[in-house]
Order: C-alpha cells, then structure tokens, then sequence
C-alpha cells in the first residue's frame, strides 16, 4: 500500500503546509501539503478531491478524521459534474478526458461503494481518530460510500492532534487499542479515581486493568497539561513491556469504553422511529450543586456528563414523543445510569 503518490489525504489543517503527522514520507502523497493549508475547509477538500480523483490507481484514502471523508464524498455527491468538468478540462492529469468520463460513469451509477469503483485499486481507508462520535461516521461510511473496505486508526493523537502518543498494532480488530510508545512525547499519569494527594506515575509504572488521567508534555518546554478529566486510558495489556491501553468515559468511576457509550446512546435515540444519530460531542458538565450538611453535591448537580446531539427524522413530534426527549435528555445526563445500561447490554 505504501506505494509512491499512492495515498490522497484528505485533511484541512490551516496555516503553514507541513507534512502529516506520523507518516514522515511525504512522497506517499499524491495530494499536495499546500492543498491542506488553505483558509476554506470546503475548499482544501474539493482540491484535495480532485488531486485524489485523478489518480486512479490509489492505494490507500486517509482522512484527518472520518468527518472529513464523510464531507469530502458529500462534495462529491453534491458536485460531481462539475469535478468532472474540471478534471476535463484542467491539466491535473495526463488523460483527464478518459478519467473524467469515468468519473461521470461511475457516479451516474450511483454511490453505494463509490469509493472502491473510483479507486479499485484501494486496499484501506486510514481514520486520523476512531473515538466518540467519529464512529458513527466510519460506520456510515463502511455502510455505503466505503462498502467492502477495512478501517485502519493508526495512532493514538492528544492535544488537539499534535502530538502522537501510541500506534495501532493491530489493523485487523473492529475497536482500536494502542501501543504506548515512549519516545514520542513525555507523558505522566494519573491514578482513577484520583487521591487526596494526587501523585502522577509514569510508563514502566501502569498496572493492567487499571485506569488513568494523562499529564502531557508533549515538546521541550510546553507546560505539562492535564487531558480532559472525562476521557481516561485503561490499561488493557501489555506489549513486551510498554502498555496497551484503550480510551474510556468515567466522570465517577463507572469507566464506559467511548465504543459502548456510542451504542448506548443510539438506542436511546431509538426510543422513537424515524430519528438518527448524526453526530454528538461528550463533556463533563462543571455545575455541582452542593447540598446536605456535609457538601455533598447529589440529584441533578452531582457528576454527570453533558451530551450535545444533532439528530435527523424528528418532525411533527406528538406530546408522548416530546416526552421521550425530555427523558432522552434526562437519561443522559445520568452518567451512572447510562454505564450500567451500557454495561448490562454489552
């Protein structure tokens, strides 16, 4: 797969052009890096789709995150023609008029595994981040655009994607797990549940089963930062002697891995026909409410998550249907209830 110009990558990262992160090779790319760097999303992604359209025999399709594949085959679906146009008539390819009529060929078609007709070539479709909700728009993707192609998340990114800290050993396994590795960033860790006194560990001293909060260093010089308290690493294993850990949900203790949360939340929404889940963000809600002689915060104020969700079919809702969302809406704010639901199914 690793083939030169074989791999069209589409990300937008405005700013100056720079190579992306954990591929030092930037021959692999068909796409350029300026391409990346232009102020527009929408416009990084259409020439970034055109570099990748003309190149047919396309080995492999890698995406900053799912949501930008997903955006780039919407133009695609969208626009088709008009790539197809510029494809005919510009000078992005040696033959663009035989690539544009099979452009126009294959879309007219259709789009269910669009993806594999225009590049039958392609052997993997490679993710930036598979957490949270960038599952559901993998899952989307290998249920219709990408039908009959693997999923491949190769590293483990923190710090808004600067900074590389575990890879992927294992393509082949539907829920990523990553490998730690110890060169790419200073990196500490916090015990969950945490201490009175907290005191951070490091690498060789993680335990199996255990969980952690992350203290990141990630250049010389960068003031240590403390991930989001409700995203924690749990130690699944080892690999020889540097750990292997998974990314879970835990605002008190219940742990939830991010793949679980997702199924549990989509049968929430499920609680009516009609609606889908298109995309949600997770965070840990800051309002605690004390109560009781000793402080204690309890009821709706006591730690819980806080889900934002787009959802699509709702329309006309009766009153037992506005019901249900208010206690879609209530269900969600309980973390501990929404664990042990998920838990329980699982």
């Amino acid at each position: 797969a690793l083939a030169p110009g074989g791999t069209a990558l589409l990300s937008w990262a405005p700013g100056p052009p720079r190579a992306p992160a954990g591929w030092p090779l930037p021959a692999l790319y068909c796409t350029p890096a300026q391409a990346g760097a232009l102020p527009s999303r929408a416009a990084a992604l259409r020439v970034q789709l055109l570099f990748a359209l003309r190149t047919r025999a396309l080995r492999v399709l890698e995406a900053g995150l799912a949501t930008e594949l997903h955006d780039a085959l919407a133009t695609l679906r969208a626009g088709w023609p008009e790539l197809a146009q510029d494809l005919a008539l510009g000078r992005l390819s040696p033959q663009p008029g035989a690539r544009a009529a099979e452009l126009r060929a294959e879309c007219a078609r259709g789009f269910e595994g669009i993806v594999r007709r225009l590049w039958p070539r392609l052997q993997v479709v490679v993710v930036g981040t598979a957490h949270g909700a960038e599952q559901l728009y993998c899952d989307g993707l290998r249920q219709a655009d990408c039908h009959g192609l693997p999923f491949y998340c190769p590293f483990y990114r923190a710090a808004g994607g600067e900074s590389l800290l575990g890879v992927n050993l294992w393509p082949e396994e539907p829920v990523p797990r990553f490998l730690l590795c110890p060169d790419w960033a200073f990196c500490e860790f916090l015990p969950c549940p945490a201490e009175e006194e907290p005191r951070t560990v490091l690498l060789d001293e993680l335990w199996e089963g255990r969980e952690y909060g992350l203290v990141l260093t990630a250049r010389p010089g960068e003031y240590r930062c403390l991930l989001p308290a409700v995203v924690v690493l749990r130690v699944t294993g080892f690999h020889k002697q540097c750990p292997v850990v998974d990314q879970a949900l835990s605002v008190r203790g219940e742990s939830i891995p991010e793949e679980r949360f997702c199924r549990s939340l989509c049968r929430a929404v499920g609680m009516w026909p009609g609606a889908r889940l298109v995309d949600y963000v997770c965070v840990e809600s800051n309002l605690l409410v004390p109560s009781g002689a000793g402080g204690a915060s309890s009821g709706g104020g006591a730690p819980h998550y806080e889900v934002f969700v787009e959802l699509r079919g709702l329309r006309d809702l009766s009153e037992g249907q506005r019901y249900k969302v208010r206690g879609l809406r209530v269900l969600l704010r309980c973390g501990g209830r929404l664990g042990g639901h998920g838990h329980g199914r699982g």
